[in-house]
């Protein structure tokens, strides 16, 4: 079974965000070296419920918070949402070192994204 593992906060101005974020929740935050802008967050320790997120620029297609999903295959993701009667927001990309990532549209028009692992993505 597949699990929400990670979640983004949209923000017009992400250096604000963190600083909020940090300042409320003492949520740790740290730049992301890649090839866009994005800080990741750190919400507690590992051993303890919960997950991490990150805060990245506004998008016109991502207004609110969106969570992630952990999948075995996004190419498998990406038929079941469509048979269900999903729409693939933003097709199959990779993320450099970490894996293969998918946003989709839910039959209520909630966003959500499906990370599958693979460090060799490129």
């Amino acid at each position: 079974m597949s699990r929400f593992v990670h979640f983004e906060l949209p923000a017009d101005n992400p250096e604000r965000a963190v600083r909020f974020y940090e300042q409320v929740f003492g949520w740790k935050a740290q730049k992301w070296d890649g090839p866009i802008d994005y800080w990741m967050l750190s919400t507690g320790s590992p051993d303890e419920p919960g997950i991490d997120g990150a805060i990245a620029p506004r998008q016109e297609q991502f207004t609110t918070p969106i969570n992630t999903v952990d999948v075995a295959s996004v190419d498998e993701v990406v038929r079941r949402v469509e048979t269900a009667g999903g729409t693939i927001v933003v097709p199959k990309r990779a993320i450099p070192g970490m894996g293969w990532l998918i946003y989709f549209a839910d039959t209520e028009g909630n966003v959500s994204g499906a990370m599958e692992m693979d460090q060799s993505a490129a």
